[in-house]
């Protein structure tokens, strides 16, 4: 049994304390070790985070009340830049093992709407995705305005920021300028999306345009992918000749991680297909899995499968890992974990024996969750009582 060294504040980074968790349970009260904590009747700044600035490696899960004293004390930026990331963060974690609602997670993340760091919504962002991800099948139904709701989280920033740099704005905010805005795109954020297109069709034109810096490419380039099918295939090509005329390898590699990124199936059969191309090197195949959408995930898993010995023979034990990690996040059933695990039954390999276990957990623990979300009674209600909100 390890003994876990624990910190917690309350009210105030003044009022620091620290103990030891020695068993595997232990019952503490604040009242003995920390006496002037107890400040519920005298005040309403009452607070306590646990894990100062997350120095520990542990969650730390609150009860209702503690939970909404720590979203006021946020609202009040009176908390430290690591523990805005780091109550997040462990919301999120406790959410995927069921031990904390998604409803209640939202409610978390509505409490940022009006973060600017950008080392806060970095994070923000990463499970803003995450939680629209599993949205898609834990509630079909209700996918729709959770995105809302995530897009009304990141909107007001990513307004205040725009598309062009803007004289004298901090390197972080040239950051997190790209970040919210392939985020919303992500998310189906439509002006987002149209002002990227429009964007593109003028960089096609003029390469040396201002109006789609490096910074910014790949969001226009996601942009283009949505509206992009197997009859209307023009971005798409555009997209390539990109790729094929572009001598910077930062750029090859935006323009791959988004040719997955559509929902047209033959589209991202192509986009695979040419993974495995002479055009592509292949460390930079991993570009173009990154990309692939929940849409087509059956696709990229077929493509997996009949296409095997070829990838086996050309990426060797090694770079064949990332083919497997980037597929399997996409499932989110134990019936997928079943099917996944009897293909890779006669195709053992100590190489990526433990990259095949960690991709078959992980879609078992996306498939407890969804369990858990769809329980939920209170999620619906949630979701629109916060897009109400202003």
């Amino acid at each position: 049994m390890w003994t876990v060294p624990l910190t917690f504040c309350c009210g105030s980074y003044d009022t620091q304390k620290s103990f030891l968790l020695q068993g595997k349970s232990e019952k503490l009260d604040i009242k003995d070790i920390a006496p002037q904590c107890v400040n519920t009747e005298k005040g309403r700044n009452f607070w306590i985070k646990l894990n100062i600035n997350q120095t520990g490696f542990y969650r730390v899960k609150y009860d209702d009340e503690l939970s909404s004293a720590l979203q006021s004390a946020l609202q009040a930026k009176k908390l430290s830049l690591m523990d805005k990331i780091g109550i997040v963060d462990d919301s999120l974690a406790l959410s995927m093992a069921c031990e904390e609602t998604l409803t209640s997670l939202l409610r978390l993340l509505y409490v940022y709407h009006e973060e600017s760091d950008y080392s806060v919504l970095s994070h923000i962002n990463t499970v803003s995705l995450s939680v629209a991800k599993i949205s898609n099948d834990a509630t079909p139904g209700l996918v729709g305005d959770i995105k809302q709701l995530l897009i009304k989280l990141l909107l007001s920033r990513a307004e205040k920021l725009g598309w062009d740099p803007k004289d004298g704005e901090s390197h972080l905010d040239t950051l997190l300028r790209p970040d919210l805005l392939e985020t919303l795109v992500q998310l189906g954020h439509v002006k987002t999306i149209d002002e990227g297109i429009r964007r593109f069709r003028i960089f096609v034109h003029d390469r040396n345009t201002s109006l789609l810096p490096p910074d910014t490419r790949k969001a226009a380039y996601l942009a283009v992918m949505q509206n992009v099918t197997s009859t209307n295939r023009s971005g798409y090509d555009d997209l390539l000749a990109v790729y094929r005329q572009s001598a910077v390898a930062e750029e090859k590699e935006h323009v791959l991680g988004t040719l997955c990124s559509c929902k047209d199936t033959n589209i991202v059969l192509d986009s695979l297909n040419f993974a495995l191309s002479n055009e592509v090197r292949n460390q930079d195949a991993k570009y173009v899995l990154q990309g692939i959408s929940v849409e087509a995930r059956e696709t990229a898993w077929n493509w997996l499968k009949g296409s095997w010995d070829r990838i086996s023979k050309i990426h060797g034990n090694i770079m064949i890992t990332e083919f497997i990690t980037y597929i399997f996040r996409l499932f989110t059933s134990n019936e997928k974990a079943e099917e996944l695990s009897r293909f890779f039954e006669t195709r053992k390999n100590p190489a990526f024996e433990r990259t095949l276990k960690q991709g078959i957990e992980a879609v078992q623990i996306n498939a407890r969750w969804i369990q858990c979300i769809r329980k939920e009674p209170k999620l619906a209600q949630t979701v629109r009582e916060l897009l109400q909100r202003p």
